[in-house]
């Protein structure tokens, strides 16, 4: 019986799924960091490039990247402060404030995707044919929505991915 758990496919699916988040994220890094940006900060603006009006309630915000309110306030500060983001009232709600895009910051994004979509294509979704990529994609949807509920909060609807070049 031991043995056996040894090799159970469950604990190889998460293992695999560790190691290419690792290396992926290892090749994303170097790539981001050659435009001046952290991970987090790249995961930051693409979140509010994608998002209505280009801006997120900073709740939300925290909630997508998986941060703590004040992790991403730490963020979001530094971001301010480089001049990629900026922070707006809520006029909703006082105690509410929205991290919104600058210019800067879209243009830094609009600098890094090139690179970023051909490493994206070369490391992860070149290794698939398109049928494999819709089942992956549906996969993880389904277990970033059981295991992160509000991974989308306050963003537009998913849709699907758009085809491969």
């Amino acid at each position: 019986m031991t043995e056996e758990m040894f090799d159970d496919p469950r604990i190889t699916a998460t293992g695999l799924f560790i190691e290419a988040y690792t290396g992926l994220s290892a090749r994303f890094a170097a790539q981001f960091g050659e435009h001046g940006l952290a991970s987090v900060e790249f995961e930051v603006l693409m979140r509010l490039a994608r998002s209505p009006e280009h801006q997120l309630r900073m709740t939300d915000l925290a909630a997508q990247i998986s941060l703590s309110t004040s992790g991403v306030t730490r963020v979001v500060d530094r971001m301010e402060r480089d001049g990629l983001l900026t922070r707006r009232a809520c006029p909703s709600d006082r105690r509410s404030f929205f991290a919104a895009l600058t210019p800067a910051g879209r243009q830094r994004l609009t600098e890094t995707l090139p690179g970023h979509l051909e490493l994206i294509e070369q490391w992860f979704t070149g290794q698939l044919t398109p049928e494999a990529l819709d089942a992956l994609l549906d996969g993880l949807r389904a277990v970033r929505d059981a295991v992160h509920p509000g991974a989308v909060a306050g963003s537009k609807a998913e849709t699907s991915v758009p085809s491969r070049p």
